[in-house]
């Protein structure tokens, strides 16, 4: 078995290739999947349909747009609209396939989303930055503009809406619809949510993430080390729109229960991108992070302010938190680029050699 020593470290190449080498690392997944199975136990319906569910959506779009921005260094402007391809994708073929179970719809759906989202991307082979960034914005506007103006894809009814159909999946359970439990709900989100962090881990450590890393670091460079950028731009775009497809179908199929074009607004786009720049651009974990301070903190504000005797408004409560993450997005661009994931970082190297730091 070969081995390889760092210092004090002896360690085998098995060991350091693993998904997670680090033992606390391990440790800690574990209780965070333990805690995370045991939440329907002690929160309520409320905690569960308005915080928890919505919680993993957003970290599962704002992983899908890391792997774009963070990872591949392509910046985009149109998440919102890939996760409405994805939304009316899935209404779409559950009018097709009545009898097929809604998760898998859900999972089929994000492959019409990373099609568009492949045609989008043919622009970053030749430009980047801020005219990328300009070229995914114009394909926000063309697909709100589908979803409006093509009745095709809601039915031909008049709103522009789709509503979510009551559906059920394995054993009978209604997982879709305004029957669906809220803990079964949570369920079947953490459970797509878990399952794609661990296939993007994964695929990061790979061949593929390592060229959309090269890519975003030199990509002239990358292309003289024999790194195709046709292919590596446009897998990013594709992977990154699929990812985004399956949460926004989620995010109306097991949250909102029905939803209209402005429900995937350029708003949503720059609110995801909050979450990234927040968390960390490059960091599967500071996706979490970032979507569990920018959804849960107007929660926590709007409950926790009456409770130490102030009682404010909603409308406060929402210029209050856009106040705040307005404030740390430009403290973390100007001290910590990496967010959150960054800090989370430094606290466990520091536990991990606590208490003997200089030994």
């Amino acid at each position: 078995m070969l081995y390889r020593e760092a210092g004090q470290f002896k360690t085998t190449y098995e060991a350091d290739q693993a998904v997670f080498p680090i033992l606390q690392d391990r440790i800690g997944v574990v209780v965070i999947l333990v805690i995370a199975l045991l939440i329907p136990l002690i929160a309520s319906d409320f905690v569960l349909a308005s915080i928890m569910i919505p919680f993993l959506i957003f970290a599962m779009a704002t992983i899908g747009l890391n792997v774009l921005t963070g990872y591949a260094g392509q910046l985009s402007l149109g998440t919102g609209a890939f996760m409405g391809v994805g939304a009316y994708a899935c209404y779409k073929l559950t009018t097709f396939f009545p009898d097929v179970n809604i998760i898998i719809l859900v999972v089929l759906s994000g492959i019409f989303s990373a099609g568009i989202g492949i045609v989008f991307g043919l622009p970053s082979l030749r430009i980047k930055g801020l005219y990328l960034a300009v070229t995914t914005l114009a394909a926000q506007f063309f697909l709100e503009w589908c979803f409006i103006r093509i009745p095709w894809l809601y039915n031909y009814n008049n709103s522009g809406a789709i509503e979510v159909p009551e559906r059920t999946g394995l054993g009978g359970f209604v997982l879709a619809g305004p029957a669906s439990p809220p803990v079964t709900r949570y369920y079947v989100v953490l459970g797509i949510v878990v399952v794609t962090t661990l296939i993007m881990k994964n695929v990061i450590r790979g061949r593929i993430g390592r060229t959309w890393m090269m890519i975003r670091d030199m990509d002239i460079a990358a292309e003289l080390m024999g790194v195709r950028p046709l292919f590596t731009k446009l897998s990013a775009f594709a992977v990154s729109s699929y990812i985004c497809g399956v949460a926004g179908a989620m995010m109306v199929f097991f949250w909102l229960g029905a939803a209209e074009p402005s429900s995937f607004s350029i708003t949503l786009s720059f609110q995801i991108l909050f979450m990234a720049i927040l968390g960390g651009l490059g960091s599967l974990i500071g996706c979490f992070f970032g979507a569990a301070f920018i959804w849960i903190l107007p929660v926590v504000l709007r409950t926790g302010l009456p409770e130490i005797g102030i009682d404010i408004g909603a409308e406060t409560v929402e210029h209050v938190s856009r106040m705040i993450v307005g404030a740390l997005i430009i403290f973390f661009l100007v001290v910590e680029p990496h967010g959150l994931a960054r800090l989370w970082q430094i606290g466990k190297e520091k536990l991990r050699v606590w208490p003997f730091p200089y030994a």
